[in-house]
């Protein structure tokens, strides 16, 4: 008598049990790697450009609506000193996130079925470009239509001259928020690929979506109607590229036998 698809997948992990007391220690190395790999990109980074050139970056978008000989300025004493490092820190971190990313996917990998490991590093590296085109969404297009907008509600006799730490922690709020929720397609994906939700399901959420979206830049975006819009609306196109994707990641990540036991199963009286 063959044996059934599900004893194959069944077999397949046999004897990839490991002791708690293993675990651990390949968690610990893990995240070491993780440490290792988030030292380099900042040693990188503090050689080129350099925190002061890395805050000259970010501060491009809100400097080309400011007058020509103005500057942000640090209120805090000791700004000048830590708001350049945490940037540095947070860049070191968008730098290796395809590195931790893979760090993790090896933590799991062992617990994984062939299948699932075919299609877990191309989500890692889709993930990751994802949320590197949010970033740079946000650096080259929402910044500069954002302060644009603002900019046009400042009277003339006030001068807007913000402090570097207020700016960096609304940029880095914006960078988090869109480095998310560009990741719509692959929750999209994951839930379709998962069965917790069916396409033609998601297709009839389509509607309430939207209204999510809405819902979700309005929460997460400052209070202005251009970073809202830019927000919500790629989020939506994303739901619509989610849900194309998710038809053909099914059928390319399934397990070898699935289609059968889905025929046998519908046979059935």
């Amino acid at each position: 008598m063959a044996e059934s698809p599900n004893n194959n997948k069944e077999d397949e992990l046999a004897g990839t049990e490991q002791p708690f007391v293993q675990h651990l220690v390949e968690l610990r190395d893990r995240l070491l790697y993780c440490c290792y790999g988030l030292a380099v990109a900042a040693a990188l980074l503090a050689i080129w450009p350099g925190p002061s050139g890395l805050i000259d970056l970010i501060a491009v978008p809100i400097r080309a609506h400011m007058p020509a000989d103005a500057k942000l300025i640090a209120i805090g004493v000791f700004s000048p000193f830590f708001v350049p490092l945490k940037v540095l820190g947070m860049t070191a971190v968008l730098l290796a996130l395809p590195w931790l990313m893979y760090q993790i996917w090896m933590f799991v990998a062992p617990g994984l079925y062939s299948h699932e490991k075919r299609f877990a590093l191309p989500l890692i590296f889709f993930g990751s470009m994802l949320a590197y085109g949010g970033i740079a969404f946000v650096q080259f297009f929402v910044l500069d239509k954002m302060f644009g907008f603002i900019q046009k509600f400042t009277p003339a006799s006030v001068s807007a001259t913000p402090d570097i730490s207020s700016y960096v922690e609304a940029i880095l709020s914006l960078y988090i928020a869109f480095g998310v929720a560009f990741q719509v397609p692959i929750v999209v994906m994951l839930l379709v690929r998962f069965e917790m939700v069916t396409i033609e399901k998601l297709r009839a959420f389509r509607g309430y979506f939207i209204v999510v979206a809405f819902i979700v830049a309005a929460v997460l975006t400052p209070p202005d109607v251009v970073s809202q819009l830019a927000l919500a609306i790629p989020m939506c196109l994303l739901y619509e590229i989610g849900i194309i994707a998710a038809k053909y990641f099914v059928r390319h990540s399934k397990a070898p036998g699935e289609d059968a036991d889905a025929s046998a199963d519908s046979a059935k009286p």
